[in-house]
């Protein structure tokens, strides 16, 4: 299978506009997020689909490769897709401009799930346990079955603690997503969902559509930079 890793990087981010192009060390978020997915050395092609001349040049000035999307998108799915329709390949890995702290691990652990054939598309997640990440409705929440396939997205808590004798286990959802191509572009061919549309998450489109994502257990990712003060915990970290 030829698979190819696509980075959406959309300059005007609506909580921190620009922030791809921050500096973290010595080098911006969005640089350090191809860089960082080209090392991992499993894909056969990596790209950032952006509708941004800086963005465009700040990774084609330092050797990488970008693509112009043509359209405005309502979701970096729908922004790859517009990438992917023209190219021959089978699995496209999206990976989030802003993680900047991409790891082979993970991204080999999602790739994976694909020898079987009934899965269309995966996602990554992580154990959360502070409750106050719990509650944020910054960090997304899902909820999966026995066989790791998702139920639920979701900005509130899921489960709800009802009862507090049963230690509920709360994953974050990661938002970096892998589909096979006619899966991907089915979802640019849907309208977008109620659901969707109310919690603002838009892998909810394919449970809407009754398409489950086959979730991946990941060990700490880093941090995704939101906010100006995840840069500053990014840099911390760094």
């Amino acid at each position: 299978m030829k698979t190819v890793a696509m980075i959406p990087a959309r300059y005007a981010a609506t909580r921190f506009p620009g922030k791809l192009m921050q500096l973290l060390g010595n080098k911006t978020v969005i640089r350090h997020t191809y860089d960082n997915t080209a090392a991992t050395e499993l894909f056969d092609d990596v790209f950032v689909v952006t509708d941004s001349e800086i963005i465009f040049n700040e990774i084609t000035a330092h050797g990488g490769k970008a693509v112009m999307s043509k359209n405005e998108h309502e979701s970096g799915s729908d922004r790859i897709a517009e990438a992917a329709a023209d190219m021959f390949i089978d699995i496209i890995v999206n990976v989030q401009g802003d993680e900047p702290f991409v790891k082979r691990e993970p991204l080999e652990k999602l790739l994976n799930v694909f020898d079987d054939q009934s899965v269309q598309v995966a996602s990554l997640m992580q154990i959360l346990k502070d409750q106050k990440l719990i509650e944020d409705p910054n960090y997304v929440k899902v909820a999966v079955d026995k066989n790791m396939n998702s139920l639920f997205f979701s900005r509130s808590v899921i489960p709800y603690p009802r009862d507090k004798n049963i230690a509920a286990v709360y994953y974050e959802h990661i938002g970096v997503y892998a589909f096979r191509k006619e899966a991907l572009i089915n979802f640019t061919n849907w309208e977008m969902t109620p659901l969707e549309a109310a919690e603002k998450i838009e892998c909810l489109r394919y449970l809407e559509n009754g398409i489950p994502l086959k979730m991946v257990v990941t060990e700490y990712m880093g941090v995704e930079i939101d906010t100006p003060d995840d840069l500053r915990k990014a840099a911390k970290l760094l």
